[in-house]
């Protein structure tokens, strides 16, 4: 536990990984939140042709940069060193040169996908892009507060990055700089955050290598490096038969659907991450482990499902009087998304559970077995149907993944079953969506001005908050408990 349990500030560890859960989560919800904005607030701006272009550089490139998520940072959480300076060294090392071989790889494949897409475009905004991966590179010292579970100081930190990503982009959006204003906001947001990050850093960055350290790292990451492949197969596949099926403009549409569940999913990497240490430090305590997972997803899923399924609800509308009609074809894809956004959270931070016990081969069948489903029927139904065939082929790839991480859940969790839990998840967001749907057969074909939206989505919001407290509030009481610093008896998981 060395250097681990150090800033505690005399809490518990269950209160001090509740209550990094909650005030961090809140506070860096906010914060991403941010992208949400951005992404909308561009689209105003950008033709769908233009976000079409900064599509095809996202998903290409940011597949790609999913080979980065090789645990590199979570075997160093992990590990448990007397020289914690050392270790870091080590780790940073090895950061180092798989970001190395990553950049000459993502450096080779943007002529390559200005070649397929025949689009010439492509290639100077996708090789300043690359600037990010040295960015990254130097945001490493961040891991050493997240290993000592000092959650504020770490997530302030990281807000430079999406907040300045926000008001550059924005801004040279409004200036009519295009989707340069989407590459540029990118680049700028990581050396922010970089420049951040250093300043921070206690520990000399020093290059060096270890044999042994790099063998148990590359055994801990070879899953996860199958995982990543696998969703560069899913993500370059939905975006090469979005743009055959609908041309430029049909990319614009599936990453301006796809930039709202990033939301969702930094949102769940805030949470899992907050208690990836906590896991890591109880990992043998398998009633602990359990606890904490039920009740994080509990509290996940209050936000998530009403967000989701509103976004479902509300998407048409969200298009006819926000986007503008130029966005119609988004509409089907941006209500899928809310669907996944809501069922996709069950059991979400499993991940941070398999790779505290140091077994993250079921990440990589997770991996193979969802691209495998959306390659299979994604695929053919895109062809077929246009754009609503990539919404359903991502909903069958969104059960796939569910049906195996229940699978994992139940024999990591005696008894455990995702069923049970998603009906005891769902239970406080149903109300809403049938007040609204209620409301809307009320309405009898009224005119859906803002005005009655809005009132909608008051409604909608109410109702849910009600619902939430009532069914949960038990589990709200004890999470305020931990806001107020005090010590409560545990709810029921």
């Amino acid at each position: 536990m060395t250097g681990r349990l150090d800033h505690l500030g005399g809490r518990t560890l269950r209160e001090h990984a509740a209550r990094g859960t909650l005030i961090n989560g809140a506070f860096l919800g906010a914060v991403t939140a941010s992208g949400f904005v951005k992404g909308f607030a561009v689209a105003i701006f950008l033709t769908p042709e233009e976000f079409g272009i900064w599509g095809i550089l996202a998903v290409s490139l940011g597949s790609l940069g999913l080979l980065k998520q090789v645990g590199i940072s979570d075997k160093y959480i992990q590990q448990d060193e007397g020289d914690q300076e050392l270790a870091f060294q080590r780790a940073f090392t090895l950061e180092c040169i798989f970001n190395a071989a990553l950049l000459v790889l993502m450096a080779a494949a943007v002529p390559v996908l200005a070649l397929v897409y025949g689009r010439g475009e492509l290639l100077a905004p996708g090789l300043v892009a690359l600037a990010v991966l040295p960015a990254l590179t130097l945001q490493s010292p961040l891991w050493i507060l997240y290993r000592q579970m000092r959650f504020g100081r770490q997530r302030l930190l990281q807000a430079v990055d999406p907040l300045t990503a926000l008001a550059v982009t924005v801004a040279l959006a409004a200036l009519g700089a295009g989707y340069w204003s989407l590459v540029i906001g990118l680049v700028a947001g990581s050396w922010a955050a970089a420049a951040a990050a250093l300043l921070s850093c206690p520990y000399r960055l020093r290059w060096t290598y270890d044999r042994g350290t790099a063998r148990e790292y590359v055994s801990f990451s070879g899953p996860l490096v199958v995982a990543g492949l696998s969703a560069i197969v899913l993500m370059q596949a939905s975006i090469l038969v979005g743009e055959f099926a609908a041309g430029l403009a049909g990319v614009g549409a599936i990453a301006l659907a796809a930039s709202i569940s990033q939301l969702t999913d930094r949102l769940d990497a805030i949470i899992t991450q907050t208690l990836y240490p906590a896991v890591c430090a109880v990992v043998d305590r398998t009633e602990l482990l359990f606890e904490s997972f039920v009740k994080s997803n509990r509290l996940a899923l209050m936000w998530a499902m009403p967000f989701g399924l509103g976004l479902a609800l509300f998407a048409p509308d969200l298009v006819r009087l926000v986007l503008g009609q130029r966005w119609e074809p988004a509409t089907a894809l941006i209500q899928a998304f809310g669907a996944i956004a809501a069922v996709g959270h069950l059991g979400f931070n499993w991940t941070a559970y398999m790779r505290a016990r140091g077994d993250t081969r079921p990440l990589a069948v997770s991996g193979v077995i969802s691209a495998a489903a959306f390659l299979a029927t994604g695929v053919p139904l895109t062809l077929a149907l246009g754009l609503p065939g990539v919404a359903l082929g991502l909903l069958v790839m969104t059960a796939a993944g569910l049906t195996v991480r229940g699978v994992y859940l139940g024999r990591l969790f005696a008894g455990f079953h995702l069923g049970r839990h998603a009906v005891r998840a769902l239970a406080p967001s149903l109300p809403a969506p049938a007040v609204i749907l209620l409301v809307r057969a009320l309405e009898g074909g009224a005119q859906r001005g803002a005005g009655l939206v809005a009132a909608e989505v008051a409604l909608y919001l109410a109702v849910t908050v009600a619902a939430t407290v009532a069914l949960e509030r038990p589990l709200l009481r004890e999470a305020a408990g931990y806001l107020r610093g005090g010590t409560l008896r545990p709810a029921g998981a």
